[in-house]
């Protein structure tokens, strides 16, 4: 990997987490912290303030293991992907933005925030979502059953917008239907990834 360090042997670390693909944390690397992490298994730093390596977790405990590093296009900038071992800011938090670090599955995170405001905050005369919840799990699982019929029936046909949008409307409501059985995607991404490992 050819690498080019600025003229205090140093080189930008983006921290990524390898599963969730948030920016952790961004640090500064020289050579030796380089290979020392690539070594250990084990994120390494050189730490300008106090100019030595520094392994960060070393006094927390919350470590960033190494999943795979790479150099940008101008090779002066490392991408560096990790598991943290809990937070990684110094102040406790996840990330030094401040920001959760949580899975996001882009718009479908979005549609699912939704589902659960319109759950707990929204009128269930005004709001679809509320109507549907509040008439029980029963009506919410029988629904998930006709759109999943519905996706079905499309299938065996040619028509592909309606296929699609049967299948929309199978997930939206499949989503409703983890909700209010006190789930997210993200408990099921979870079982998926379990029996990817077995």
């Amino acid at each position: 990997m050819e690498i080019k360090y600025n003229s205090e042997g140093l080189i930008p670390a983006i921290i990524q987490d390898a599963e969730t693909k948030t920016v952790l944390m961004l640090g500064y690397m020289n050579a030796e912290a380089l290979e020392q992490t690539i070594d250990s298994k084990r994120v390494t730093f050189f730490s300008r303030s106090k100019q030595r390596l520094w392994m960060k977790g070393e006094e927390s405990g919350n470590f960033l293991d190494l999943i795979s590093i790479k150099n940008d296009c101008d090779n002066d900038t490392l991408l560096i992907k990790v598991n943290p071992q809990g937070p990684t800011c110094h102040k406790g938090t996840d990330t030094c933005w401040n920001e959760a670090n949580k899975q996001n599955f882009g718009f479908i995170s979005k549609l699912e925030n939704t589902i659960e405001d319109r759950i707990k905050n929204a009128d269930s005369k005004k709001s679809y979502v509320a109507s549907l919840f509040e008439k029980g799990i029963n009506k919410v699982a029988q629904k998930v059953g006709e759109e999943a019929v519905e996706v079905v029936i499309e299938a065996k046909d040619n028509n592909d917008n309606l296929f699609l949008n049967e299948s929309a409307d199978l997930l939206f409501h499949y989503l409703i239907l983890l909700q209010a059985k006190g789930f997210t995607l993200k408990d099921i991404v979870k079982v998926l990834e379990e029996r990817h490992k077995s």
